[in-house]
């Protein structure tokens, strides 16, 4: 077996991250696998990069003037093609394919016309939609029949709506392939089956981390912020914003009374401009080990998120021993279980406060339970289960 990964990065992100978990299971077996890539830089050796940043910013640009998302980069995809010829796989796996990376319509053309076994992991939902990789927010149902008048068209076109076109594109795309859909949450693989995608087979793998990073780690967080009596109300994204809730913890920080104290992970100075003096911000850092002692610190992990397929910040708080506490959105709820953490309705604030304060005054999850339900989801148990569905399949 020879196969290929297609991703928008290699080693950087979430999904790079997960490419190369699965590339070095794959060398470790003995199977000779590459990451085809078209964002950033990587010194992983198994990976090739097949486009320039000026590329991806002029089909990011194109895709906004016609409104043809997924469908540009036609040049940049025979490049991709030529290398596919040349590696000759046997399985090709997909994986973010909406970073402007790629014509849709030719690599999948190119996969059918030679029977190549296609697997793809769906990080969000947009290859069943014409545009939208989340529509919970906007309450959009429109992928059900037929996307079109779409509500989030002007955040991809400036000018046209080309969803029910793009959808029906992507359709057509995908007719008798030889595919077999990953999600790495239930929540997902349910809306997959309810798309025009319904007939083909689903797999929920979760995603894993390491354990030797997220693991209960000492700091001087505590002392260096006058934090010793404080209960700590842990929030981490990148790409703060209603999406990401970060309107509720502002509303908490009115509720909380100063025996809490929040603190955000990954803000910039454009939030920074937002919060009020009780919240303390701490800006982006790819130090998994800074963010592993931050995960430590704190009393509870409130994540209020309102779009998110399986947000691996629950598994990494739950690592560090941290309990969590969940909008019931998405996949979110299913890292957690009664032993490690709460989920409340979604957009309920009360609920939320409530659940926080429970958490820090009552003590009801031990660290040991958090991490003994982390160990569920261990990245070498995550990531070998691909080998086994890829050995299964073929």
């Amino acid at each position: 077996m020879k196969l290929v990964q297609i991703n928008a990065t290699c080693g950087a992100g979430s999904t790079g991250k997960i490419c190369v978990a699965v590339s070095k299971e794959l060398a470790g077996a003995g199977i000779e696998n590459h990451i085809l890539y078209s964002s950033g830089t990587s010194d992983y050796p198994l990976g090739i990069c097949y486009m320039e940043p000026l590329e991806i910013k002029f089909q990011a640009l194109r895709s906004r003037v016609f409104g043809n998302y997924g469908f540009n980069s036609r040049r940049a995809t025979k490049r991709l093609l030529d290398h596919l010829d040349r590696l000759q796989p046997d399985v090709i796996h997909l994986h973010n394919m909406h970073g402007h990376n790629c014509d849709l319509e030719m690599l999948l053309e190119y996969i059918r016309e030679r029977k190549i076994k296609l697997f793809w992991t769906f990080h969000d939902c947009w290859v069943f939609t014409g545009y939208c990789p989340h529509f919970a927010m906007v309450g959009c149902s429109n992928w059900k029949t037929a996307c079109g008048d779409c509500p989030q068209r002007r955040t991809y076109s400036w000018f046209f709506d080309r969803s029910r076109q793009l959808q029906a594109r992507k359709k057509a795309a995908l007719a008798d392939q030889d595919l077999t859909i990953i999600t790495p949450s239930r929540w997902l693989a349910d809306l997959v089956k309810e798309s025009f995608l319904g007939d083909y087979p689903v797999k929920v793998l979760h995603n894993g981390i390491d354990l030797a990073v997220f693991r209960p780690r000492e700091s001087d967080f505590r002392q260096k912020h006058g934090l010793e009596d404080k209960f700590i109300v842990l929030g981490v994204a990148f790409g703060w914003g209603p999406r990401k809730g970060l309107d509720v913890f502002l509303d908490l920080a009115n509720r909380l009374d100063d025996r809490f104290q929040i603190v955000l992970v990954g803000t910039d100075d454009a939030v920074d401009r937002q919060l009020p003096a009780n919240i303390l911000s701490v800006h982006r850092t790819q130090n998994q080990q800074e963010l592993a002692e931050l995960y430590t610190a704190a009393d509870v992990f409130v994540i209020p998120t309102r779009e998110d397929n399986f947000p691996t910040v629950n598994l990494e708080s739950l690592a560090c021993g941290t309990p969590v506490i969940t909008f019931d959105t998405g996949g979110s709820p299913e890292s957690l279980d009664e032993t490690c953490g709460i989920v409340v309705p979604q957009n309920d604030v009360d609920a939320m406060e409530e659940a926080i304060r429970r958490v820090c005054l009552e003590k009801p999850f031990s660290p040991e339970a958090c991490r003994k339900r982390a160990e569920e989801f261990d990245q070498e148990r995550s990531f070998a289960q691909y080998l086994d569905l890829y050995r299964r399949e073929l």
